[in-house]
């Protein structure tokens, strides 16, 4: 049977800039951009998910305003397993710094979607550029 895992990520934008965040050394595709987010816990809704991955990874406190986008994709580990993803466009409360979570992103740039189509990323976040 195909184990389900399902994600959650923010969209963040400062003006026609957006948030992306390098996964660190030693982790799960280390090297990689990526948007702010990751797992939903189980009982856990996929919009609070992504409110709490935002904090947990950069410090900034975000609420969601709408969906970008939903997709899903099999596991690019070979695993038996299917991966549902959602992103969502989120209004910052405040203009904070961001303050990385070293044990998982090493570093963070402000993006507009053209500059970022540059970066190694896997493909469902290119998609969204």
């Amino acid at each position: 049977m195909t184990e389900l895992k399902y994600l959650a990520y923010c969209w963040i934008a400062r003006g026609d800039r957006v948030l992306f965040l390098r996964r660190g050394p030693g982790v799960f595709l280390a090297g990689r951009w990526e948007l702010p987010g990751g797992t939903v816990e189980p009982d856990e809704l996929p919009e609070a998910a992504a409110i709490r991955e935002v904090v947990e990874e950069t410090g900034l406190k975000v609420q969601v305003t709408g969906e970008l986008s939903r997709t899903s994709w099999p596991d690019i580990a070979g695993r038996e397993m299917e991966i549902h993803a959602w992103v969502y466009t989120v209004e910052e409360e405040g203009e904070g710094d961001v303050v990385l979570n070293p044990e998982e992103h090493d570093d963070f740039a402000w993006l507009t979607p053209l500059e970022a189509r540059g970066l190694e990323m896997s493909q469902h976040f290119r998609r969204l550029l």
